[in-house]
This record gives structure tokens, sequence and C-alpha cells, in this order.
């Protein structure tokens, strides 16, 4: 039994980026598990629900929001870590954690172009940082790996791709929900035109971005400046 931990929505331009950490023995998860990416949304959905409702396995999910994530003195590459070091802990956090003896191996998808450099940080933010409300302090060691490419390679981080994001599709929809004059909020990704387009009718009506943007994303720029030169044509 090992922990494995992923992240989902690095890259969009709306909502936050998910984290999730799955400790398991892979032989207990289904064996059609695997990276989210490769698997329709439905079949997520019923993995998920088999992941989460399994005895012995135990999830972890950490959400970094956009106010977070628009912090000048983070980056996402230390935004990635700490999320999956609080992924991490919640999913220690819990009586099947209790039965482990330390060190408790971590294999993480490396959000790092240097897979060493992010097992070292990813380690050190899990046994010092934690969580703001000190969860699991008598926390042992970890022994962390990580590797590119790890949610495709190893079970129980397809896993964790798979709880992470479908905990942001259900975040990503929630937000759509919110937003019921418009044609919908897409993906959330620069490259989604539907996402762009309700940026675009959003500012325009608003004369800003929503709160579920990321603002210091450059999707957010263009979106404001389109917006400030349509006004200055109108006047």
């Amino acid at each position: 039994m090992y922990l494995g931990v992923d992240e989902a929505g690095k890259g969009p331009v709306l909502g936050p980026m998910v984290a999730a950490a799955v400790l398991a023995d892979p032989a207990s998860l289904p064996a059609d598990v695997d990276d989210s990416k490769r698997l329709s949304p439905e079949r997520r959905e019923a993995l998920d629900e088999a992941i989460r409702g399994s005895d012995g396995v135990a999830v972890g999910v950490a959400f970094g929001e956009p106010a977070e994530i628009d912090r000048p003195d983070t980056d996402m590459n230390t935004l990635t870590v700490r999320g999956q070091a609080r992924a991490v802990r919640a999913a220690l956090d819990g009586g099947l954690a209790a039965a482990l003896d330390g060190p408790i191996r971590v294999v993480a998808d490396a959000g790092d172009t240097s897979e060493a450099r992010f097992a070292r940080r990813l380690g050190e933010f899990v046994e010092e940082h934690g969580d703001a409300d000190g969860a699991v302090d008598d926390l042992p060691g970890v022994d962390v790996a990580a590797f590119h490419g790890a949610d495709e390679a190893d079970p129980v981080v397809g896993a964790a791709s798979v709880v992470a994001k479908v905990a942001r599709d259900a975040r990503m929809a929630a937000i759509d929900d919110r937003y019921p004059a418009y044609d919908g909020v897409g993906s959330g990704y620069p490259s989604d035109p539907t996402t762009r387009a309700f940026l675009r009718a959003y500012v325009a009506d608003r004369g800003d971005v929503p709160d579920c943007a990321r603002r210091s994303w450059a999707t957010c720029d263009d979106a404001l400046a389109a917006a400030e030169q349509s006004a200055l044509h109108e006047f």
C-alpha cells in the first residue's frame, strides 16, 4: 500500500487547480484505472465512485483557488507541490493510514522539469508545511518518488489523476451554474472558444473578469484589453 498523487487544472484560466492523493494497494483498484486524460468523462466518474467507495482506499483532495494562484509571490511549480502535499496529508488523516509504519511511500506525477527536485520539494512540504489546521501532526516520514508520466505508468497515481479530474469537473459545473445569463463557461482552458467567449462577454458587461478567473493569465489581459479598445471606439 502506498500513496499516488497527481493534479488537474494547472493550465486553465478559469477555476481551481485540484490535487488528489490516493492511498491504496494497486490490487484494490479497478483494473482499468488510467491517466484521466485517456478516459471518457463517464468512465472517470464511475472510477471515481469505485475508488472512493472502497474500504481499502483513502482519498485526499486539495483545491488551489484562483486567488492563491494569482499571488505574485508564488509560481505554478510551488503551487503544484503545495497542492499535492495538502492532498497527501488529507489522505493520511484517517484510520487507514494509522496502520502504516513509516516511512510512507509516495509516488507523484512530477510537476517540474526535474523529477528529483519535485520529489525533494514534495517531501519537504508534506513533512514541514502541511495544512493550516495542523492535521496529522504525528505524520511519519515519507519516501517520495516523482516521475513524468506517472499517471499513465502507475495505477495508484492514475487513480489520483481520476479523482483530481472529476473533482475539478464538478467545480467547473458549479461555476457554470453561477452564470446562467451566458452560454456556458466551457472547460476553463484558454484554448476553449466557449471559455474565451464567456470571458469577453462577462468583461464587456461588468468591466472586469469574474472571481473564478485567474486574472494573472494572459487570457484575462486579452479580454480586458479588447473591452477597453471597444469602449474607445464607441467613444
